[in-house]
C-alpha cells in the first residue's frame, strides 16, 4: 500500500495508472491515502523521520528556510 502511494506521489501518474505489482487497486490506494491524510499520518511520519535524523546528527539546518 505504501509503495503504491509513494509511486503515485513521485511519478505524477494517476491512481488508476498505478501498476498492479503494488497489490491494491488505484481506488483502494487512493482511499487509504485519504484516510491516512485525514489522520495526519504523513505529518507524524515526517516528524519521526526528522527526529531520527536529528538524533543521529544527520540533519543540516544551515540551509533550511521558513
Amino acid at each position: 500500500m505504501l509503495a503504491a502511494i509513494i509511486f503515485v506521489a513521485t511519478t505524477g501518474c494517476t491512481w488508476a495508472q498505478a501498476p498492479p505489482v503494488f497489490g491494491p487497486s488505484g481506488a483502494t490506494a487512493h482511499r487509504r491515502f485519504m484516510e491516512w491524510s485525514q489522520a495526519r499520518v504523513w505529518a507524524k511520519l515526517h516528524r519521526l523521520v526528522l527526529d531520527e535524523l536529528g538524533s543521529r546528527g544527520e540533519l543540516d539546518w544551515s540551509r533550511s528556510t521558513r
